[in-house]
């Protein structure tokens, strides 16, 4: 490394943002760069440990230490180049990635982590700033055609990989413009939707061509791809939201995250231009029910709308601030953490459960909640405490509770088996199927391995463009 003490030298320093008093009267992303020498010395922190855990921890591979060294010499360009290796798109990961890789930082075995993910969004912003990311070339022309169902993150990385190799691609989007889960579930104070666009831009000048607006089974069915296409790949994602179904759910006020979230992004893209009521917090006294990053963002929306209060509640105990003797480095650390967006303003609570909606001619006042005591986590069994019922004053409740699957009328179209959690069946990335033919279908992201983070997209993407080209090479043989 650069400067072997480096850690010695200089502690984490904090991300820069703009205040929150400030940030909160508009949609815009508020973090700031650092000045070129905290650059240099944020990167020194990372150490010479041997074994460096952030491998292993970042489900990409990103060679950490390497791209840390290059910036702490000042050779940008090289670090950009190390970075790609393994990345496709650390513009996006460098915005929004809960960073596993900093969780394994071996410096943080009794120091603060190495900034990894500040340190990479700004190669990412400086390798676009001076014109070194251009568009994927391609090294042979192959004559396969390969059809990607869903513009998310996995699916971008499985076009631009497939790409790679020489193959044809197509994408398939049902929504208006392509980015998935990047453009209509990230608000934008988190991840610019210039910054999808400009990545999306990039793959069109390549070669890769996305066809939006269509919706497979409405537009264009199953039997049309298998037959105009070679192979197909399924990455649309986990979408089908976990509900609560209890007392009160269809009242008028009680309304999915994911709905809440991407009516906003429409109406800043301006895709549509009637704020509609239903999705307006301002004024409003906001529940969101989950204590996620998806809650998280539901807080900021709902603070940047002008509610007049937002509470935040999670069914699970309250983190504790510090890492416990069971949940040791370099496992996930279980601790407490505080977004951005809960600096803007939230109430927050733990070990609340929802027990009814309440409301007035077929609208929503309030929630009916109690704590509860968990007797048993890991068969999820709880018991409710006596005297603490309460009613908490709500127009609006906002589920941010998770999701449970993918949506199964699209796998049951190319006849796929699904798995018991109803993501669908894989053996490697080709998927399961009941209805066998000659072309492969397969399957990467989140409507494989079920809900998860930006990062495993993008890993899953770039392993299902492998499992792709391998099968073609397979049967060339």
């Amino acid at each position: 490394m650069g400067d072997i003490k480096g850690f010695l030298k200089h502690g984490r320093a904090k991300k820069a943002y703009e205040s929150p008093q400030e940030r909160v009267h508009h949609f815009e992303e508020f973090s700031k760069p650092w000045a070129q020498e905290e650059y240099k010395e944020q990167a020194a922190r990372c150490m010479d440990c041997g074994i460096p855990f952030c491998h292993e921890g970042c489900p990409l591979g990103n060679k950490i230490p390497d791209f840390n060294d290059a910036v702490y010499r000042g050779e940008w360009k090289e670090a950009w180049s190390v970075l790609k290796q393994t990345n496709n798109f650390p513009e996006f990961t460098g915005r929004i990635c809960p960073a596993p890789c900093e969780a394994s930082c071996v410096l943080g075995l009794n120091n603060q982590a190495v900034n990894i993910e500040h340190i990479e969004k700004q190669i990412a912003e400086t390798a676009f700033l001076e014109g070194w990311e251009t568009p994927t070339a391609t090294t042979e022309q192959r004559p396969e055609k390969v059809a990607v169902i869903g513009s998310g993150p996995a699916g971008l990385a499985t076009a631009e990989e497939l790409h790679k190799q020489g193959f044809q691609v197509t994408v398939f989007e049902r929504d208006q413009e392509a980015g998935g889960l990047l453009r209509y579930g990230i608000p934008d104070f988190k991840l610019d939707k210039q910054v999808v666009q400009r990545r999306v831009d990039l793959m069109k000048a390549g070669g890769i061509e996305f066809r939006t607006g269509i919706e497979i089974g409405k537009d264009i069915q199953a039997e049309e791809l298998e037959t105009s296409f070679d192979a197909v790949v399924l990455c649309t994602g986990s979408t089908v939201p976990r509900d609560l179904n209890i007392e009160g759910r269809d009242l008028a006020g009680v309304h999915f995250a994911m709905d809440f979230l991407k009516h906003q992004n429409q109406l800043i893209a301006g895709e549509i231009t009637e704020h509609l009521p239903k999705y307006n917090a301002e004024g409003k006294q906001v529940l969101v029910i989950g204590g996620g990053d998806t809650g998280a963002d539901c807080v900021g929306t709902s603070n940047r709308q002008g509610a007049a209060k937002v509470t935040q509640i999670e069914l699970l105990d309250k983190p504790p601030h510090a890492r416990l003797e069971t949940n040791p480095w370099p496992e996930w650390p279980m601790t407490l953490t505080t977004s951005t967006s809960h600096e803007e303003g939230v109430d927050r609570d733990w070990a609340v459960l929802t027990k009814r909606f309440v409301g007035e001619k077929g609208k929503l006042t309030g929630v009916e909640t109690v704590k509860i005591k968990w007797t048993d986590k890991a068969k999820f069994q709880f018991e409710e405490i006596a005297g603490t019922e309460e009613v908490v004053p709500c127009d609006l409740a906002l589920l941010a509770i998770g999701f449970v699957h993918h949506e199964k009328s699209l796998s049951a179209q190319f006849g796929l088996e699904l798995d018991p959690r109803g993501n669908v069946k894989t053996t490697g990335f080709k998927a399961s199927r009941t209805n066998l033919n000659d072309k492969p279908v397969f399957a990467a992201g989140d409507c494989r391995r079920g809900q998860s983070l930006v990062v495993w997209a993008i890993a899953e993407g770039r392993r299902v463009a492998q499992a792709v080209g391998k099968q073609f090479e397979f049967e060339k043989v």
